[in-house]
C-alpha cells in the first residue's frame, strides 16, 4: 500500500471515530460550571438549560457553583479541564470579555482557551433613577450632571461589572461627572438606590423592573441598541442622543479549547433546541433574559469583537483590579 493510501485509511479511521464518539456523547454526566453563587442570574440559566439537555439526553447535567472573582475562578476551571465535552462552562461578559481588560493577572486567555458552544442571550442594563433626581430623559441627566460636577453617584455591582462599565462609557460618552459607588452585588446596591442613598445605576433588568413598574425607580434608556420587550416604552441610550452606545450582560456556553468538533455541533444543536422550548423560554424570560441562540463560530467572532471593545473602554475609563 503506498503512502498516500495508507494516509488515507487513517484519515477515514479517524473521521469513523470521532463521527462514532459524537453519536454516543454524552455517555456519563455532564458538569455545566457556574462562576456564581447558587440563585443568581447566570445559576438560574443553567439550572433551566440543564433540566432539559438532561431529558434529551437521559444523562445528568450536573450544575457546579465555582464561584468567585467576577466568574473568573470558575471560567478558569473549565479553560484547565479535559477537552472531552464533559466540562463545560456557562461563561458571561464578565468572564468571557471583560476580565482580560481589568485583571492584572488572568490565569487564562479568553480567546485561546475556549471553545464557543453556545450563544444564550443576554440580559439589558437599565439606566435607572432615584424620582427624586429630576431628570425624566437622557439628556436631561447629562444637564444636570454637568451642572453638578461630582455631586451625583451611581451604584453597581462591583467593580469591572458591566454596571460600572455602562457608566464609565457613559461618563466618556456624555463628558459627565458622576461618582461610581460600587456594592458587593445588585441586591444592596438597589436597596440603597431606592432607599435615596445614590443617584442612579446601570442594573440588569431582574433586579430593577418591579421597582420601575411601581414607581420607585424611574428608567430613563436601556443600553442594548435595540428596546426591551419587557419595557417596550422605554427608549434606548443610542436613540436618546449618544449613537452607539451599546452594553449587555450576554451568556453563552463554552467547552475548553480543542473540544471535537463534532461534539461542539452536537452541543449547540442541542442547546439551541433547548432554548426554542417554551418552558425553557419562559424561564429565561421571566429572569429578564432575551433568548438568543446562534452557531459556534458566530459567539466565538462575538466574543472577539467584546474583549477589543472592553479593552478599549476599560484603557480609556483607566479601571482596573488588581
Amino acid at each position: 500500500m503506498s503512502t498516500l493510501s495508507r494516509l488515507a485509511v487513517t484519515a477515514l479511521a479517524v473521521a469513523c471515530c470521532a463521527h462514532a464518539h459524537a453519536q454516543s456523547y454524552p455517555a456519563k454526566p455532564v458538569r455545566l460550571i457556574v462562576g456564581f453563587a447558587p440563585g443568581g442570574g447566570t445559576d438560574i440559566l443553567a439550572r433551566a438549560l440543564g433540566a432539559k439537555l438532561t431529558e434529551f439526553w437521559g444523562q445528568q447535567v450536573v450544575v457546579e457553583n465555582r464561584p468567585g472573582a467576577t466568574g473568573t475562578i470558575g471560567a478558569d476551571f473549565v479553560a484547565k479541564a479535559p477537552a472531552d465535552g464533559y466540562t463545560l462552562l456557562l461563561g458571561s461578559v464578565n468572564s468571557n470579555a471583560i476580565a482580560p481588560s481589568i485583571f492584572a493577572k488572568l490565569p487564562y486567555d479568553p480567546l485561546k482557551d475556549f471553545a464557543g458552544v453556545a450563544y444564550v442571550g443576554y440580559n439589558i442594563n437599565t439606566l435607572v433613577v432615584h424620582p427624586s433626581i429630576p431628570a425624566r430623559t437622557v439628556q436631561e441627566l447629562i444637564a444636570l450632571a454637568r451642572s453638578k460636577p461630582g455631586q451625583l453617584t451611581s451604584a453597581s455591582a462591583g467593580l469591572g461589572s458591566t454596571q460600572h462599565l455602562a457608566l464609565e462609557m457613559f461618563k466618556l460618552s456624555a463628558k459627565v461627572d458622576i461618582i461610581h459607588v460600587p456594592y458587593k452585588g445588585s441586591g444592596q446596591a438597589i436597596l440603597d438606590l431606592v432607599g435615596g442613598n445614590v443617584s442612579m445605576n446601570f442594573d440588569v433588568m431582574p433586579p430593577v423592573i418591579e421597582h420601575i413598574r411601581q414607581g420607585r425607580l424611574r428608567a430613563l434608556a436601556v443600553t442594548t441598541l435595540k428596546r426591551s420587550s419587557q419595557l417596550p416604552d422605554i427608549p434606548t441610550m443610542s436613540e436618546s442622543g449618544l449613537k452607539g452606545f451599546e452594553m449587555s450582560n450576554w451568556y453563552a456556553v463554552f467547552g475548553p479549547a480543542n473540544t471535537p468538533r463534532d461534539i461542539v455541533a452536537k452541543l449547540n444543536a442541542d442547546f439551541n433546541r433547548a432554548l426554542q422550548d417554551p418552558a425553557v423560554r419562559k424561564r429565561l424570560t421571566d429572569a429578564g433574559t432575551e433568548v438568543g441562540g446562534a452557531t459556534p463560530e458566530w459567539l466565538d467572532g462575538y466574543v472577539r469583537t467584546e474583549v477589543v471593545k472592553y479593552a478599549k473602554l476599560v484603557k480609556d475609563a483607566r479601571v482596573q483590579i488588581d
